[in-house]
């Protein structure tokens, strides 16, 4: 069966864009940005009645996606969209040739006064993405991919083939073992979560040399966070190896990367799933609340042990003439882990949500833009 793809009407101001899908009682809407475009799906009552709609547009010029968002309400689902440079387009798409679907919202429509807009010389090969890789196949027999996107395709892979093995040797010894095996986690599976966290360090690199997109701040912290829990507060501590709670955590850990290494993938092979995408913007509602409570026990019961071997405390006197009192470091660590911490991680994966489900921004606007 065809694609089937709802009426889309298109306006913009100099730093704006606004599409409006023409989908009653919409279901399921999600909105996938990027740079150059935007890929949309959701079920609902449009031109074809009830039915699955879908639809992919190549913007004519960049836009920031990290704030694009969409709004649904009972009779249409709007896509507020800011374009990256404030400017008049010419037209909405990448392409001379629109979709019949696209259409002039004229009750909105703004025009620059006096001023022609003319076109900048463009890249056919990135206008004409899809038509120039089945030319390649043809010429060639395969389709050249860049390299940095086949480094991340086999980075994506690879992490979620070792995020899986875990799983499954834990799973395969709980199965055998019962809860005998919990106590025995970190001996099973230690070394390989070990290996696995400090990969996660190229994450920080890839935006530095423009692998991925945004700041290398980000995934430092979170990926040091984590590597504090695996580290310091469990390897360096054997007490800990059999606590039930490591067990615990290493299954919170791999299920949230166990969906987004594969979500990663498709965005990268240009796939839409939409199960996919709802699971990884989704899952860490329950998983994220239970993952700081695991960490935060993990901190809690090495107060203690700290406290018995001074490990990592620095008493005076000494050379350096400072002082340095780890327990007191972890009360802390504690304290702006379950406060500030969990609210900072919460709400940046609600506002992502948001943009990429729509339901947050929906509920509380729907009745600004019903009809």
């Amino acid at each position: 069966m065809a694609n089937l793809s709802p009426f889309v009407y298109w306006s913009q101001t100099k730093q704006t864009l606004l599409l409006k899908v023409d989908l009653k009682d919409a279901k399921g809407a999600i909105a996938d940005f990027s740079p150059v475009s935007v890929n949309f799906s959701a079920n609902g009552h449009g031109a074809r009645g009830v039915n699955a709609y879908k639809f992919e547009l190549h913007f004519y010029a960049l836009i920031d996606d990290e704030n694009a968002t969409f709004v649904v309400s009972d009779n249409k689902i709007e896509l507020q969209i800011r374009k990256l440079e404030p400017e008049w387009w010419p037209r909405l798409v990448a392409t001379p040739q629109k979709p019949h679907w696209l259409k002039i919202d004229f009750d909105r429509w703004r025009t620059e006064d006096d001023v022609e807009v003319e076109e900048k010389p463009r890249d056919v090969r990135q206008d004409y993405e899809k038509e120039y890789a089945d030319l390649q196949k043809r010429e060639l027999g395969y389709i050249k991919e860049k390299t940095k996107k086949v480094y991340m395709i086999f980075y994506n892979l690879a992490m979620f083939v070792g995020y899986l093995y875990i799983m499954v040797v834990m799973g395969v010894l709980y199965y055998r073992d019962g809860v005998d095996s919990i106590g025995k986690t970190y001996a099973n599976v230690g070394n390989a979560f070990k290996f696995i966290q400090l990969l996660q360090y190229l994450e920080v690199m890839h935006p530095m040399f423009g692998y991925t997109k945004g700041s290398p701040v980000v995934p430092f912290f979170q990926v040091s966070g984590r590597n504090f829990i695996l580290f310091l507060m469990i390897d360096m501590e054997p007490r800990m190896y059999a606590k039930p709670v490591v067990f615990y955590v290493f299954i919170i850990w791999s299920l949230v990367e166990l969906v987004r290494y594969p979500y990663y993938l498709a965005q990268l092979l240009g796939r839409e799933v939409g199960l996919l995408t709802w699971l990884r913007y989704t899952i860490w509602i329950p998983l994220y609340p239970m993952g700081i409570l695991c960490e935060g026990i993990i901190v809690l019961r090495n107060i203690p042990y700290i406290e018995e071997t001074k490990r990592f405390t620095v008493e005076m006197p000494n050379s350096w003439n400072i002082t340095f009192d780890m327990v007191l470091f972890l009360k802390i660590y504690l304290m702006l882990l379950i406060v500030p911490g969990s609210y900072l991680v919460m709400s940046h994966m609600a506002k992502l949500r948001s943009k990429k489900l729509g339901k947050g921004r929906a509920k509380r606007q729907q009745h600004l833009h019903a009809d």
